[in-house]
């Protein structure tokens, strides 16, 4: 008897009907894999050595790779240049150069798991990346609120936050007495 009759269910082991039902789910699940999109978020850092002028073509390129292979932009944060918290070293010329500063950008997208695998291998195989990372998020917008304190500007020059204004009670004289009894019940 033929698979394929066995499948029709002309062959008596009940087992190879279901074999054949999970291969399908396996296929079917391996498709689905393939249509599913999901939100992704790069974000990188470029070194500082790369001109300004420069920077639209690097990102255009980031940009093209994610659209080319089925993939939508959501959101982008252009690159600005920023002092990183320590100094990195990256290869310049055959030679590690420190880098204090670089530019920081980020992208938001949805595409493919297999896109975002590609992004990654080009940020990590890119020179003028300094560090980068790819993961996954949610479409909505998850960025802090950042709320600024009100300033006040000072003689001499410097500036200084406004010290949070004190709502005072208007408080009734108070005996040695009854400040006495008052300690007298905290300490007890």
């Amino acid at each position: 008897m033929s698979y394929s009759a066995a499948l029709r269910g002309g062959f008596p082991c009940a087992r190879v009907p279901d074999m054949a039902k999970k291969a399908a789910v396996k296929e079917a699940s391996a498709e689905e894999r393939e249509i599913i999109s999901r939100v992704y978020e790069a974000g990188y850092h470029i070194v500082s050595s790369v001109a300004e002028n420069d920077l639209d073509g690097i990102i255009g390129t980031l940009r093209a790779l994610i659209e080319k292979a089925g993939g939508a932009l959501i959101a982008e944060g252009a690159p600005a240049l920023t002092k990183l918290a320590y100094p990195m070293y990256a290869p310049e010329g055959g030679k590690n150069v420190e880098h204090d500063r670089a530019y920081f950008g980020w992208l938001k997208f949805e595409a493919p798991a297999e896109v975002a695998g590609e992004l990654v291998e080009h940020l990590s195989h890119t020179p003028v990346f300094l560090r980068s990372m790819v993961f996954r998020t949610v479409r909505e917008d998850t960025r802090a609120k950042i709320k600024i304190a009100p300033m006040r500007e000072v003689k001499g020059g410097h500036t200084l936050k406004a010290a949070p204004r004190r709502t005072e009670e208007a408080a009734a004289p108070v005996s040695e007495a009854d400040l006495e009894k008052a300690l007298g019940e905290i300490t007890e």
